[in-house]
């Protein structure tokens, strides 16, 4: 990047004569991105738009049609780079940091390229057809910010979404707020600013840190494309469910946290039409059909693997949304962990695993909210699965991670839903299998709890499960036929299962 600015000459020296001023140059330099690496590209588009932001004397009607020509040009690296980091498995903690870096840093620049240019002083770039664009746009590059800070699990920011609130007051002072705008970088192709907006707030209000960060995205993305049955107004309807001030550093809040009065800059928010498309899709999903082509999902994903997202955002985006199923109780007790099913089965078959040491906060019938004081890895993600035991306690519990908070001081607010109070650790063998004590035995985790008389539910190593394949086991010195029922749930390294017992 610098030996390309070097080759541009002195011109430099000059802020006026910013290479990206000049649209030959500006052709000249999007022409030649490197096209075959993803980071190398985002990071030579990223210097470039650096330079732009920070040059003196750079006319904002010619600095938006530069920033807008580099964005364009970094879509499709981006789209490259953004799926390599969500479905390249075990990420290494550098290569996690690196494609955050190169993530945030992008969509970090190029807001504030765009947020220079909303603040100049009346010009081409505030009028006619350019105001809808840049306040699309600007809000585009702050919601990705967000979702960025979504897939490592951090809070909200509340600075991030003034200034969302900022660019779409820009956008309904200038009457443009419901003006169409043809985006590259937009999932539905074409937005406009409060659309931009409303649908941020439902990526807010769908509590995505429940899901994992390719889960995340796909989220967004149905978002996206239902976003025009959203609905956001500057008065309350009976049935609204969030709602933001465009004024204040705070992100949308529930309705049940009403404002204590009315104010300009409020805005309420409702799924609207959304929701019965949501809710539509899931339903065809649930029956094995393909999700329909003009949907963009950014890839190609099996039905069965959507259905999740699905389920979630029917639940979360729903007119009503889900209430807490079970009451918190306040307590304050030291718990050790230890996550992955290797080590939870070697814990609770009785050896030896080092752990972490965690603070219990709160606890329920379904489960309980934990402080991690220090994270030892990238491991804590939503669907990791943990053992607990608690200080002073008799045995380990087995419970899988729903909730994951990453906050700006290193700890993180973790949610687990309890999944075995008593566990044990067994094997299994594909039923049949000539000479039983020959054939290796898969471990797993049985439990009883949750499950309907006369079945048992077990935790199998990732891809284990198989709906044609019973099994078996030995308890008690008898043999028991595990006939499978069902796929319950998947994690990173593990099949959550229900199978019916039989007779040896």
């Amino acid at each position: 990047m610098l030996e390309k600015l070097r080759e541009l000459g002195s011109g430099l020296l000059n802020r006026a004569a910013h290479p990206l001023a000049d649209p030959a140059q500006l052709r000249k330099i999007v022409a030649g991105i490197p096209g075959a690496d993803a980071f190398r590209a985002i990071d030579e588009i990223t210097g470039w738009l650096e330079s732009a932001v920070q040059a003196g004397d750079f006319p904002a009607d010619r600095l938006f049609a530069a920033l807008t020509q580099l964005d364009d040009a970094a879509q499709p690296f981006l789209r490259r780079l953004t799926l390599n980091y969500l479905q390249t498995p075990r990420l290494s903690r550098n290569d996690e940091k690196h494609f955050r870096e190169a993530g945030r840093g992008y969509w970090t620049t190029l807001a504030a390229g765009y947020e220079r240019c909303l603040a100049a002083p009346g010009d081409k770039t505030r009028t006619g057809e350019a105001l809808p664009a840049l306040c699309s746009r600007l809000l585009l590059a702050l919601g990705n910010l967000l979702k960025w800070r979504q897939f490592n699990y951090e809070p909200a920011d509340g600075e991030t979404w003034r200034r969302m609130g900022a660019a779409l007051a820009a956008a309904e002072q200038g009457g443009a707020a419901e003006r169409p705008v043809a985006l590259r970088g937009s999932p539905a192709g074409t937005t406009t600013p409060r659309r931009e907006y409303a649908r941020w707030v439902a990526f807010h209000a769908a509590s995505l840190d429940t899901l994992l960060p390719l889960q995340i995205e796909l989220a967004e993305r149905f978002i996206a494309h239902y976003g025009a049955g959203l609905v956001l107004s500057p008065t309350a309807p009976h049935d609204a469910v969030y709602w933001s001030d465009l004024t204040q550093a705070q992100p949308p809040l529930r309705m049940a946290q009403m404002p204590a009065r009315a104010e300009a800059g409020q805005r309420f928010f409702k799924p609207g039409d959304a929701y019965a498309g949501i809710a539509a899709l899931l339903s065809e999903a649930e029956l094995g059909r393909e999700v329909p082509a003009e949907i963009n999902l950014g890839g190609q994903y099996h039905a069965r693997g959507l259905v999740p997202v699905l389920r979630h955002l029917a639940t979360y985006l729903a007119p009503i949304p889900p209430q807490r199923r079970h009451e918190r109780h306040r307590v304050k007790q030291r718990v050790q962990v230890v996550h992955g099913l290797g080590d939870v089965y070697a814990t609770v078959a009785g050896r030896v695993v080092a752990g972490e040491s965690w603070v219990v906060e709160d606890i329920s019938r379904g489960g309980f909210g934990a402080l991690v004081n220090r994270i030892s890895g990238e491991w804590l993600k939503s669907d990791a699965l943990v053992a607990i035991h608690p200080d002073g306690g008799q045995g380990w519990q087995v419970g899988i991670v729903r909730r994951c908070r990453r906050l700006a001081d290193g700890t993180a607010r973790v949610g687990i839903e309890a999944l075995a109070l008593l566990p044990q650790a067994v094997e299994v063998r594909a039923r049949g299998a000539t000479g039983y004590s020959a054939v290796a035995g898969i471990p797993a985790l049985w439990f009883r709890e949750g499950m309907a008389v006369g079945e048992v539910g077990l935790v199998l190593p990732a891809n284990s499960f198989d709906l044609r394949t019973p099994l078996e086991t030995q308890r008690d010195g008898a043999r028991l036929a595990l006939e499978p029922v069902a796929l319950v749930g998947q994690g990173p390294d593990y099949d959550l299962a229900r199978y019916r017992l039989g007779g040896g």
